[in-house]
């Protein structure tokens, strides 16, 4: 344990955050995801487990990680099928954390976030049991001014 760091912060997840550079994503992907089978697509190519719902894992994150502003769009969430205009519970949960960064959460069709999450640097899956509940977030840079 480190002062100072949220307790949801392990060991490969604190490494994790700190390895990536500005532009690289990571997921947070809820229990459902296929996160075993979308790691061997990433750089760390495994999955970092934590035992929370996803926006308290993206909130702990967030305590670490600068959103980029480079980009529209640091933050993605993956739209529900069928019904794309529908906000998930998880999202509106999210979106307070995320607009205090500045930010807004778009939405992917659901097979493009597969695809996308196939880009992130790392796969965090949390231990959210709900539909929906899958991130992208990311990464940006810590300003000297």
């Amino acid at each position: 344990m480190l002062k100072g760091i949220d307790p949801l912060i392990g060991p490969d997840l604190l490494l994790v955050l700190a390895e990536m550079g500005h532009g690289d994503e990571i997921l947070v992907a809820d229990a459902n995801f296929p996160a075993a089978a979308t790691a061997r697509h990433t750089p760390h190519g495994r999955v970092i487990r934590v035992d929370a719902p996803s926006p308290r894992v993206v909130e702990a994150i967030l305590t670490l990680f600068p959103l980029d502003d480079a980009l529209p769009d640091p933050v993605l969430s993956m739209q529900v099928v069928g019904d794309p205009d529908t906000v998930p519970e998880t999202v509106r949960q999210t979106q307070p954390l995320i607009a205090a960064e500045g930010f807004g959460i778009a939405a992917l069709e659901r097979f493009d976030f597969y695809d996308r999450s196939r880009g992130c640097y790392a796969i965090v899956q949390s231990q959210d049991l709900r539909r929906f509940a899958n991130f992208i977030l990311r990464k940006g840079v810590i300003a000297t001014s």
